[in-house]
């Protein structure tokens, strides 16, 4: 190879070197770089955004949305989708409305306990039966959802006790109960998948299943356990929100799955498994929040454009995410 070659591969993999770097960082950071920017024109056009009762009410209005985006990440992780969270999230709502004259520990455990257990059956059947997560959870969304309306007869549960309504409308010093768990949520789910063996293992089974396999993991065990957690996140915001609204809805939670999906693809986790973090995830949380936030103050904006928007974000992201992707 001659001096002129070798200039040339350096003049040619110079930029190639710089539009990987740049297209990583996007991937990685491009959700926070845009939540900072959407703030930056909320605080511009409306005074009473960065106030602080504003700010702590896009929190915790998008406390349940967090937690169900949270287990989704895990599944996401590991390759899979777990279309089921909406309905999981309205049958813990049910099931907590029906016991909350018993005690909230009750309620609380009862709920989240079945929705582990419906998660705990999707994640058995996609790794024993080797279906495809879509259909299996999918079919579960339907089971589900059918299982709350039939069991309510299609009507709102009304809940009196007041101890169980502090969880969702309560506080502990300045700060709302349900952001509380969703910041003890997040850290717990960060430490799970960046200081333990198995978190370790959701990565490297998203990253290349066959590999894992290969190397020893028990990828089953992975896909049942990241599925059990999904199902138990979903109860649990589902008990946040029936305590919020003080109604056990049959049909609440519906949307969340799809909500739940954009928010962990717009924090810049694959959907293909291997690469993301719960905090890329909450900072999709926030950035979805505040931007319905900003409609809200606008006050102009149909609900029903505000889904369609939804819907062109998602697509945005996952086709940025795909030519992200390509220039790494």
């Amino acid at each position: 190879m001659n001096q002129t070659e070798t200039l040339n591969d350096v003049n040619t993999d110079a930029p190639r070197a710089m539009r990987a770097k740049v297209g990583s960082f996007l991937q990685q950071q491009g959700a926070l770089v845009m939540l900072i920017i959407v703030c930056i024109a909320g605080f511009v056009r409306y005074e009473a955004f960065l106030t602080p009762e504003n700010l702590l009410n896009v929190v915790r209005q998008n406390s349940m949305l967090g937690l169900v985006a949270l287990g989704m990440t895990f599944v996401i992780l590991t390759g899979g989708i777990d279309l089921s969270v909406g309905a999981l999230l309205a049958v813990a709502g049910v099931i907590a409305a029906n016991l909350a004259d018993r005690g909230l520990i009750i309620a609380l455990t009862a709920a989240v306990v079945a929705t582990t257990i419906l998660g705990l059956i999707n994640g058995l059947v996609i790794a024993k039966a080797r279906i495809q997560p879509f259909i299996v959870t999918l079919a579960m969304m339907i089971a589900a959802r059918g299982l709350a309306l039939a069991a309510t007869g299609e009507q709102t549960v009304r809940i009196a006790s007041e101890d169980f309504t502090w969880l969702g409308r309560g506080s502990v010093g300045f700060l709302p109960v349900p952001i509380l768990i969703l910041i003890i949520g997040f850290a717990l789910g960060w430490l799970i998948l960046n200081q333990t063996r198995f978190g370790r293992n959701v990565f490297a089974v998203g990253d290349n299943d066959e590999a894992a396999r290969l190397m020893g993991l028990n990828v089953s065990r992975v896909t049942i356990i990241v599925y059990a957690i999904s199902g138990a996140l979903a109860g649990l915001a589902g008990v946040l929100l029936a305590s919020r609204l003080g109604a056990g809805q049959p049909v609440a939670g519906t949307g969340y799955e799809l909500d739940a999906i954009a928010a962990v693809v717009i924090g810049g986790t694959l959907l293909t498994g291997g690469q993301g973090s719960v905090i890329s995830t909450l900072v999709g949380v926030l950035l979805l929040g505040v931007i319905f936030n900003l409609f809200n103050l606008e006050g102009t904006i149909s609900p029903w454009y505000q889904l369609v928007l939804r819907g062109v974000i998602l697509l945005f992201v996952v086709v940025a995410q795909n030519r992200l992707t390509k220039l790494k």
